[in-house]
C-alpha cells in the first residue's frame, strides 16, 4: 500500500464510502469533486455497493414515502425515513415500475409521465417528451431498465395502443427515445397478455407474458441490449391447473423464476435458466388455502435462508430453506395500500 500514488489510494477509500457519504464528500474540494463526479468513480463504486447491506426498502402510500434499511438477522425492516418526492405528484401518485443499480424507474399516475429517480441522491429525470414518447398506461405497457456494454444505462418501453405496437428505448448518454422492431409473435401485443416488467439479467431483459385466463399460455420474452433482438423461450414446465404466476429473480447474474401454480393450495417452485431451458432447484410444501382477495406475491429470498410469502395485507408466511442463501433481495411491486421496491443505494444518476 505504501508504493500506490495517494491518488490511488484515496480513490480506492473513496469508493468503499457509502452513497451518502460521497455526496457530502464532493464538498471536499475541488479535485474531490472532479474526482467523485467521474464515469470510471461512479461505475466502480455502484459495483461495490451491490451488496445486501445497501439495500432499502422503498414504501409509498397515500400519505408518505419511507425508506427502510432491511435487518436480515430477524426477518424485519429498520427504522423508517421519510423520503420527500422532488418532483411534482398528487397524493404520492408514483408506481415504481423498474429498478436498477439504485436507479428507479416510476409513472406519475396522474400525467402518465415516466422518470428515472435516484431517492439517495434524490437526483430525477423526466422521460417524457412533447412528441409523446415517455408516457406510461398501467396494464397495456411494459418497462424494463437496463445498462448495455457502453455503459449507458436505458429504458426498454413496450407499449400497446389499440393493437399497434410501439417498442421504444431511451438512451441516458444521448437522452432521447427512438423506435426499434418487435421480432416475435403479434398475439402477445393483444390485451388478453399481461407482461410483466422487465428484469435485467447476464445482459439480457426478460418479461414473463401471460395470457388473462386460467390454462392460458404462458411464455417468456427475452431481449438482448446490445444486439437488440427479441426471442421467446419457454416457460417452465409447470402444471397449468388453475392460476400460473411467475416471478423473475437475478441471483448472482443468473436468471430464477419462482413460479406458482393452483387456485386455493398452491404449489411454488424455484427454477434456474440454462441456455434456454429451465432446470427446477426446489419445491416448497404447498402452502395452505389462501382467500383470492389475498393472493401473495413473492417478495424476496432472504440472507438468512428464509423466503418469505407475502400477502398483498402483509407478511403471511415465512418458509425455512435448506439451502446456501442468496445475496440480494427481490422486492414485490405493489402491496395492498402501499408500493415500494428494493433498491440499493448508490450514486449512479439518472443524468449524464
Amino acid at each position: 500500500m505504501a508504493d500506490l500514488p495517494i491518488h490511488t489510494i484515496v480513490f480506492e477509500i473513496l469508493t468503499r464510502l457509502p452513497a451518502k457519504d460521497v455526496g457530502r464528500s464532493k464538498s471536499v474540494c475541488k479535485q474531490w469533486y472532479a474526482l467523485l463526479s467521474t464515469q470510471d468513480f461512479v461505475r466502480i463504486h455502484c459495483s461495490r455497493s451491490l451488496v445486501s447491506s445497501n439495500q432499502r426498502v422503498l414504501l409509498i402510500d397515500d400519505l408518505t414515502c419511507s425508506v427502510r434499511p432491511i435487518i436480515s438477522n430477524n426477518n424485519d425492516y429498520g427504522p423508517s425515513s421519510i423520503v420527500t418526492f422532488p418532483f411534482h405528484h398528487q397524493n404520492n401518485d408514483v408506481s415504481i415500475l423498474s429498478h436498477l443499480n439504485g436507479l428507479l424507474c416510476v409513472c406519475l399516475n396522474h400525467s402518465y409521465e415516466l422518470l428515472l429517480w435516484n431517492p439517495t441522491t434524490t437526483a430525477f429525470k423526466c422521460l417524457s417528451t412533447p412528441d409523446s414518447h415517455g408516457f406510461y398506461i398501467n396494464n397495456l405497457d411494459a418497462i424494463g431498465l437496463y445498462v448495455d456494454a457502453d455503459d449507458d444505462y436505458k429504458v426498454l418501453h413496450i407499449k400497446r395502443r389499440s393493437g399497434v405496437l410501439g417498442v421504444y428505448v431511451y438512451s441516458r448518454e444521448v437522452d432521447s427515445w427512438r423506435n426499434i422492431h418487435f421480432i416475435t409473435r403479434q398475439e402477445y401485443l393483444s390485451p388478453h397478455f399481461n407482461w410483466s416488467a422487465g428484469t435485467f439479467c447476464g445482459g439480457t431483459l426478460y418479461f414473463i407474458v401471460c395470457e388473462c385466463w386460467i390454462g392460458g399460455t404462458n411464455v417468456v420474452i427475452c431481449f438482448d441490449v446490445n444486439s437488440e433482438q427479441f426471442k421467446e423461450i419457454s416457460f417452465p414446465p409447470v402444471p397449468s391447473i388453475g392460476m400460473v404466476q411467475g416471478v423473475l429473480v437475478d441471483v448472482k447474474n443468473v436468471l430464477h423464476m419462482f413460479a406458482s401454480t393452483g387456485m386455493f393450495e398452491m404449489t411454488i417452485d424455484l427454477w434456474t435458466l440454462q441456455g434456454d431451458y429451465w432446470i427446477k432447484v426446489l419445491s416448497c410444501p404447498p402452502i395452505p388455502p389462501i382467500s383470492l382477495s389475498l393472493w401473495c406475491d413473492i417478495t424476496h429470498y432472504v440472507t438468512n435462508g428464509n423466503w418469505f410469502v407475502m400477502t398483498k395485507l402483509g407478511k403471511l408466511f415465512t418458509i425455512e430453506m435448506d439451502m446456501k442463501p442468496f445475496e440480494c433481495f427481490y422486492p414485490v411491486s405493489w402491496f395492498r395500500g402501499f408500493k415500494g421496491a428494493v433498491f440499493v443505494q448508490t450514486i449512479v444518476s439518472p443524468s449524464i
